[in-house]
């Protein structure tokens, strides 16, 4: 497959409406170019490959990567030359946008100076975690592998079971009789479960097997199953260290929205 590149012109959607106030605010340093007179600091070109850095945007940065956005930053002056000179930046519609733009780079880097001030700590996060363990972890609970032959007429399901009885393979049986396409492939083989996604006369009746044990015929409005087990685990909750990035997200998050309430709740609105 054939990758296109973007154009300069495709480029100049880099700065979005999060950024917008600080890719066109003065900048002072190194110059990247002059275009008409007018110079582009090297510290936008370099906001720019941070910010592409940070939301995955970009591949890793190559000389051609660099030109590219370099050219973008040139081809997005030009136009902005343009612009003023016709008048837009004069319009009520581009203050209006100019006003939201400016709020919501100070909005980002109010909640992220907060963020960096009040990082949780390895314990707070740790308590976190055993908060959420507590609440959504069963020790109790129990997870089934299962299979399945389902068969829509009853009297053709009576006839696989006593086939079964007899000293059929269950896996043979389901693959060459089962009505389930998802499953017959695989012998009737099911994903570990807890019975929470499967129809409730299914699961009721999945729950009262032993390992290794199958059903008599179980009626469902798909039609009648023959269930068997074939094993019974203890679901196993996610170790701290494979979901601590996940908790301290939701820790920062609820921080975040903690702040932001107790603001408006300072507030004075009319």
């Amino acid at each position: 497959m054939r990758f296109v590149k973007p154009s300069a012109l495709a480029a100049l959607s880099l700065c979005g409406i999060a950024f917008l106030g600080a890719c066109n605010a003065e900048e002072s340093g190194s110059t990247l170019a002059v275009v008409n007179g007018v110079p582009i600091p090297q510290a936008r070109f370099d906001f720019v490959s941070r910010m592409q850095a940070q939301s995955g945007q970009g591949q890793k940065e190559t000389p051609e990567s660099r030109k590219q956005l370099r050219e973008a930053l040139i081809t997005r002056e030009i136009i902005t030359q343009e612009a003023v000179r016709k008048g837009l930046d004069k319009s009520v519609e581009y203050q209006v946008q100019m006003d939201l733009a400016k709020q919501q780079v100070l909005v980002n880097a109010f909640l992220e100076d907060y963020l960096r001030s009040n990082e949780p700590t390895e314990a707070d996060l740790k308590a976190e975690y055993d908060k959420i363990k507590a609440e959504q972890f069963d020790p109790n609970a129990r997870e089934y592998k299962a299979r399945h032959i389902l068969i829509k007429k009853e009297a053709d399901a009576k006839a696989v079971l006593a086939q079964l009885k007899k000293g059929a393979k269950f896996e043979d049986l389901a693959k060459k009789k089962s009505e389930d396409t998802g499953s017959k492939a695989k012998g009737g083989e099911l994903d570990w479960t807890d019975g929470a996604n499967l129809v409730k006369p299914f699961a009721d009746a999945m729950k009262t097997l032993e390992k290794g044990k199958t059903s008599d015929l179980v009626k469902t409005q798909y039609g009648y199953h023959i269930i068997r087990v074939d094993d019974v685990r203890t679901p196993q909750f996610p170790a701290f260290e494979d979901v601590k990035d996940q908790v301290q997200k939701q820790v920062l998050g609820r921080q975040r929205d903690e702040l932001v309430d107790a603001l408006r709740k300072a507030a004075t609105v009319e």
